[in-house]
């Protein structure tokens, strides 16, 4: 039976079906998350035969994160302390969100990023390289007089990250003020994801607003504890096994210990976890199942960015249907093309690629012994 509010949300929908949540939440001086109650209980009852007045024709998905320019130095022999050190030095477009946002496009996702911009010369290139890449900025915050986002780091002779210093502090102007103005964008994607190079109080408004499924990419350890009290709100959590120690208060140690990480952070309400260990896979866990897959192999150029690429397939996959080891398995896929650039972003990456790869994970490193400590392995 359709209740009385139910019955007056309907015929608001009826009379203009383009209605936002947002309109439909004045009209009827109660919050948003309520009208998404409503709305999801129309459905339910048969009232409303699909979402098509709050998801657009073409379903897309939203990223709110970070997004920077990187200056990357990788040496051509191995890196010697206090010197200058012979090698290469690339520009080029980054940032957690913005990276996970072009892996999505590559993947052939519609997808919108929000994030913080400054009104420099640096801005003007990532909203143009945004374009390029088929990524909607333009719900962005642009800040007059403020510098973009600049992430500057070198890696070893191997391609790993060595050193790195981070100039992020417009993201602290990224605040639920603005996020507000844009929910009926995020609120009309298909899922969003987030990064925690945005305010602590921007993530914690996203997990009490926002009815999609949220997906989040911890980024760090020290930004990992954004998350507290909020880890039971979120659909799915990507963290590596530093970041789940701290957001677990697990110390993993072996797989016994990786199994009681990922359920206390399922235990507080979260839906899914996928816990990257790098050289001894990853970690998938969710109420029903956990299953340890392995890497697959490839010849790394640059890590810096795969923990992205596997956010990216990650949400790519869930938005095709596939379960949860069809959702690991896709992000240890495109993780393992995007290691094969010496860019961030690998744009060979793309849908098809990522299905041959997973066709071929069969062939990949045999999973090690369960004896095997974790900690040794993964960083």
């Amino acid at each position: 039976m359709v209740t009385e509010r139910e019955h007056q949300i309907l015929e608001w929908i009826r009379e203009d079906p383009s209605i936002s949540q947002k309109e439909i939440a004045e009209r009827a001086n109660i919050s948003r998350s309520s009208v998404a109650v409503h709305i999801s209980n129309l459905i339910r009852k048969g009232a409303i035969l699909g979402r098509q007045y709050v998801l657009s024709e073409s379903p897309y998905a939203v990223v709110v994160g970070g997004a920077n320019m990187d200056i990357a130095g990788k040496p051509s022999e191995p890196l010697v302390a206090h010197d200058s050190n012979p090698g290469t030095v690339r520009l080029s477009a980054g940032g957690a969100g913005r990276n996970i946002a072009h892996n999505m496009a590559l993947l052939g996702c519609d997808v919108k990023l929000i994030s913080a911009f400054g009104d420099d010369a640096h801005a003007r290139e990532l909203m143009d390289g945004c374009r390029n890449a088929g990524i909607d900025a333009r719900g962005s915050l642009v800040i007059p007089g403020a510098t973009t986002s600049t992430y500057l780091f070198i890696m070893n002779e191997d391609g790993d990250m060595e050193l790195a210093i981070s100039d992020m502090a417009i993201y602290d102007q990224l605040l639920p003020a603005h996020l507000e103005r844009k929910l009926d964008i995020i609120e009309n994607a298909a899922l969003c994801v987030v990064d925690t190079n945005i305010p602590a109080e921007s993530l914690r408004w996203l997990a009490d607003n926002v009815s999609v499924p949220l997906f989040c990419d911890p980024v760090s350890t020290v930004k990992a504890t954004k998350l507290d009290g909020i880890v039971g709100k979120l659909h799915t959590l990507k963290p590596n096994r530093l970041e789940a120690e701290v957001l677990s208060g697990v110390p993993i140690t072996d797989e016994a210990s990786l199994g009681r990480a990922a359920k206390a952070l399922l235990d507080t309400g979260l839906k899914q976890v996928f816990i990257s260990l790098d050289a001894r896979g990853l970690y998938c866990a969710n109420h029903e199942r956990a299953e340890l897959l392995p890497i697959i192999r490839s010849q790394v150029t640059n890590a810096t960015g795969a923990g992205d690429s596997m956010m990216a397939a990650i949400a790519w996959a869930f938005l095709g249907g596939k379960d949860l080891e069809g959702q690991g398995l896709a992000g240890l896929a495109t993780s393992s093309i995007c290691v094969e650039s010496p860019a961030t972003i690998n744009t060979n990456i793309c849908a098809d690629a990522v299905r041959k790869r997973m066709a071929q994970a069969d062939a990949a490193t045999t999973l090690p012994s369960p004896a095997t400590p974790v900690a040794a392995a993964a960083s």
